[in-house]
């Protein structure tokens, strides 16, 4: 029989996996919008605001202005920059599962920082996701692409740093600090447009709404729930759906596909991190049934 903790943590994880579907929709909607990286993360993160504004008003969490939640909101905004710039400079795939690096960096922050220890199966899982992402630059590397390809792995770091940071902290300094991060990316990004062509049509307009509201705004709330009772490095793999699901939106409604080395690498990140999410679930309940 499940108890109401088991409950909890699996609808912690269902929280997750919406997230991260829904995450998922970044790589077509960038695409589809002719602005400047900057301006579209400033300006789907200005409505984002709002969407987790009237949540934290409707559910009742207080707005907390203290080093953990300015340090989220930092690395969150990191990450929407990083991530949005990347997607214009290299493909959707290789942006999306090269800032799937964060697993990584979180376990390293996490020793660092907090002095947490891990599993072999946790390091065996980070080193294979590594050499599956280190095929990505074996292939179509121009000087773009190289440049995008890093711009993944940076935000794959700050990535790590909203993980580790909003996994250690209260309640409402963790929906503080994502609100933060969107206001914090908005101030910065919205300004742009003054200085670079910001075409506006209706379709445009339609695509940023629903990139502040469906990729952003809603999923956001998500993750914030979903981290109080689900670890940040198990957050950050089971996000493993995000890179699965964004090159195939790509892939149907932009016709970009990722270079075959590419591919087989993402494959190898994915099938590593289900691999790990697989025995993580079976070592827990043995570990419970254990006691």
């Amino acid at each position: 029989m499940e108890t109401a903790s088991q409950k909890t943590k699996q609808r912690s994880v269902l929280y997750m996996v919406l997230c991260a579907c829904l995450w998922s929709i970044a790589g077509i909607l960038i695409k589809m919008i002719p602005w400047n990286a900057i301006v579209i993360a400033g300006a789907r993160s200005a409505i984002a605001a709002v969407v987790v504004f009237i949540f934290m008003r409707m559910t009742g969490y207080k707005m907390k202005i203290n080093r953990a939640s300015v340090l989220s909101g930092f690395s969150i905004a990191g990450t929407f920059f990083a991530f949005v710039t990347a997607n214009k400079m290299t493909t959707s795939a290789n942006a999306i599962v090269l800032q799937f690096t964060s697993p990584v960096f979180i376990m390293i922050l996490s020793a660092l920082v907090y002095r947490q220890r891990f599993h072999k199966a946790d390091l065996i899982t980070v080193v294979v996701t590594m050499f599956g992402i280190s095929l990505f630059f074996f292939d179509k590397l121009g000087t773009g692409n190289l440049i995008g390809n890093c711009l993944g792995i940076v935000a794959g770091v700050f990535m790590a740093g909203m993980y580790v940071i909003t996994g250690h902290t209260d309640e409402d300094s963790r929906m503080s600090g994502i609100l933060l991060g969107h206001v914090f990316t908005a101030l910065f990004g919205l300004p742009v447009a003054f200085f670079v062509q910001t075409p506006i049509t209706s379709v445009i307009m339609i695509n940023v709404l629903l990139l502040g509201v469906l990729q952003l705004g809603i999923p956001y709330i998500l993750y914030g729930l979903a981290v109080k009772n689900c670890p940040p490095l198990a957050c950050s793999l089971i996000g493993a759906l995000e890179p699965l699901l964004n090159p195939v939106w790509v892939f149907l409604f932009n016709g970009e596909a990722p270079g075959k080395m590419a591919l087989i690498g993402g494959v190898i990140v994915i099938a590593a991190v289900t691999g790990w999410c697989v025995w993580r679930d079976r070592y827990i309940k043995s570990s419970q049934e254990a006691m």
